[in-house]
């Protein structure tokens, strides 16, 4: 990531703003930063605004340290849900538009927009920690469609911004990227942005999967942990990437838009190892790896025999 996002900077050096390329987060998990991003915006331009701010957001107060626990204090029956709040303080943000922009000048557009989006994070993530007792498929939609939501509003203010047809690139795990519907979770009634980006934009999309046999990941062992380098274990026989790791080619790009051979000898099902925010070798069978059709996953994939874990930021 350190030097992608050195890249990143060289590049839009000597652009000018309408040509540079922006860097934009797309998950729920962030609860606390969001709430006071909205605040910290309102400070600036709306110092009443952000005072009714903090008493809304005061409903999700001593959930700082574990969001996980609001959901269980509801379901206790010992809290109340603040969803009203949410909802209520997006709205006030959406009603008040046209003065914070025109009051304060073009450059507050882009502030606007993050706090706003910051805002729908907010409500998406009270109903997401809420519904967690509720069953996996129930949080797993709502945060995919808090992504898919996220990536919609983006593309619609860029185009706004800069008057032209946005290109965004998402960077996430094959299990948000690959379309659901090819996989053992659209069995399960789940879905992802890559099944509803293809059902939205159709031929205007192009999804991209990644694949590895052995090498090192960076993932935690649990929620909330810490992340650790971890040694990947080869691949299953009977998966892809036992399959993939018997080829000719250590490192390839597999293209899967219309390769008739190549689907009719893929498409049967096969296991797949989808490694994410956790990694737990011991249990890696039942954890990682359930049955896809790749032909109808991915429109391309790129394979590294031995990947390496990534650097963090910090």
């Amino acid at each position: 990531m350190p030097p992608f996002l050195e890249w990143l900077r060289n590049h839009n050096d000597d652009l000018p703003p309408a040509q540079k390329i922006g860097f934009y987060g797309l998950d729920l998990y962030s609860l606390n930063a969001s709430m006071q991003a909205v605040i910290d915006f309102l400070n600036k331009v709306d110092p009443q605004a952000a005072t009714r701010a903090k008493q809304r957001y005061a409903c999700f107060d001593h959930m700082h340290q574990d969001p996980q626990m609001y959901g269980y204090l509801i379901q206790a029956g010992v809290k109340k849900s603040c969803i009203h709040e949410a909802i209520t303080q997006l709205i006030d943000l959406q009603h008040h538009a046209f003065d914070y922009v025109h009051r304060n000048g073009i450059a507050t557009e882009d502030e606007y927009f993050f706090a706003t989006q910051n805002a729908r994070l907010v409500k998406n993530a009270e109903n997401y920690y809420r519904s967690m007792l509720e069953g996996r498929v129930s949080t797993w939609n709502i945060r995919d469609r808090h992504m898919a939501e996220t990536l919609n509003v983006l593309a619609d203010h860029l185009e706004t911004r800069f008057n032209k047809p946005a290109k965004i690139i998402i960077w996430a795990h094959n299990s948000h990227i690959g379309d659901a519907r090819a996989t053992e979770m659209g069995e399960r009634n789940e879905f992802n942005p890559g099944q509803l980006v293809r059902e939205q934009y159709d031929n205007h999309s192009y999804s991209l999967g990644f694949s590895t046999y052995e090498g090192t990941v960076r993932a935690a062992s649990d929620w909330g942990g810490a992340g650790q380098k971890k040694q990947v274990t080869p691949g299953l026989p009977g998966s892809y990437e036992h399959l993939f790791h018997h080829v000719k080619y250590e490192n390839f790009f597999l293209s899967l838009l219309k390769q008739e051979k190549l689907e009719h000898y893929l498409k049967i099902p096969r296991l797949q190892r989808a490694i994410g925010v956790i990694y737990r070798p011991d249990t890696e069978r039942y954890s990682h790896y359930f049955f896809t059709k790749l032909p109808y996953q991915f429109d391309g994939l790129i394979h590294f025999d031995k990947t390496s874990a990534v650097q963090p930021l910090k």
